[in-house]
């Protein structure tokens, strides 16, 4: 690397992106820790990153360690979420100008239906999820990102994708709504 990196520079740069990756990977409650526990991480590492990969591909795979070690840690599989810790969903997963209240009751519904459908797949799914349909990184992103040969990410993100279609099958009924949007109700019974 020709150029030292400095650190305000690269927390100013990277901190929003990391920060909204672990909001969707941990959740809102543990994501500003992570984030800090990322930065502090990089910030110990800064002087040996040799500059293999670019800077924001070194920072994402410290990211993604952080998360799957706390997805992974027994304290947070014992934890409860409920849908007050989960928060308000982002304005741009919601449908854009929803006709009234109800709509808009309806769309928070499912919004936090399928958030739970993706927070209970494993975190090597979700993560690939995330950083490809959430993050809008390409498969080579993606795979750098999580320190995978291109045809493995794929192949992760293609088995991903399939068992989030099996699980919200499971968790939802999908219909169109009378403004003729995607809707779905939690089918009676199951269990997120």
């Amino acid at each position: 690397m020709s150029e030292p990196i400095d650190f305000q520079t690269l927390h100013g740069r990277y901190r929003p992106g990391i920060l909204r990756f672990l909001r969707r990977m941990v959740g809102e409650a543990d994501a500003e820790d992570m984030t800090q526990l990322v930065f502090e991480r990089a910030n110990r590492s800064l002087k040996e990153f040799r500059g293999d990969s670019s800077v924001a591909t070194w920072l994402y795979r410290i990211a993604t360690n952080v998360a799957v070690d706390l997805l992974r840690s027994p304290a947070f599989r014992r934890r409860d979420t409920s849908l007050e810790e989960v928060g308000e969903p982002d304005a741009s997963t919601l449908a854009e100008r929803p006709s009234n209240s109800e709509h808009q009751a309806i769309r928070n519904e499912m919004n936090a239906c399928i958030r739970e459908v993706v927070e209970g797949l494993p975190a090597n799914y979700r993560a690939v999820l995330i950083l490809s349909d959430l993050e809008g990184f390409t498969p080579a992103e993606v795979a750098a990102r999580l320190g995978l040969s291109l045809e493995a990410a794929k192949i992760r993100l293609h088995r991903a994708r399939g068992r989030l279609r099996l699980a919200l099958e499971q968790a939802c009924q999908f219909y169109r709504d009378d403004l003729g949007q995607l809707s779905c109700d939690r089918k009676q019974g199951s269990v997120l």
